[in-house]
């Protein structure tokens, strides 16, 4: 089977990230990176003062349901530095984004080492990103809205490639 990684990268919100944790467990995602702003759940190298991680952690876990408790996650500043490491380990990345050098989801076909990237509510995947992204990826939209909720995104996204690496 292939690997997928996730990579969130400055998400605002930590119900978002609560959702697109249970997502992938739920898809068996094998490891997740939380960078830049991305709110994470308390981990052995936290830094943060403790109230405020339980805070978040508490917020992340309303809507992760403990599925945080099973995932492979770590908490990286920069993002491009995950993007190094990644690549040199292997990993084709995908960033999910609407651009003019996207290819429609269901036309894009992953390799056995997939690192999906996606980006915050508003902006999106950052510029330098998609620069060094292998490829990018994006949902059409049909109605009137221009995009999906970051977690909806994420959660076609990883069903879209967990059924082309079966």
């Amino acid at each position: 089977m292939a690997s997928i990684v996730l990579v969130l990268d400055g998400l605002r919100s930590t119900h978002n990230v609560g959702s697109i944790l249970r997502t992938a467990d739920g898809f068996g995602v094998s490891r997740i990176y939380l960078c830049g702003i991305t709110p994470y759940p308390t981990n052995s190298e936290d830094k943060r003062l403790p109230h405020l991680s339980e805070k978040i952690t508490k917020q992340i876990s309303k809507t992760a349901l403990g599925a945080e408790q099973n995932l492979n996650i770590h908490y990286h500043k920069h993002i491009l530095e995950v993007i190094e490491k990644l690549k040199i380990e292997g990993y084709s990345i995908v960033a999910l984004e609407q651009s003019k050098k996207s290819v429609k989801l269901i036309d894009f076909l992953p390799g056995t080492k997939t690192a999906l990237v996606v980006g915050n509510e508003v902006t999106g995947v950052d510029s330098q990103v998609l620069s060094l992204a292998n490829k990018i990826v994006e949902i059409p939209m049909m109605g009137r809205k221009e995009s999906f909720n970051v977690a909806v995104s994420t959660a076609i996204a990883l069903y879209d490639l967990m059924q082309k690496t079966k």
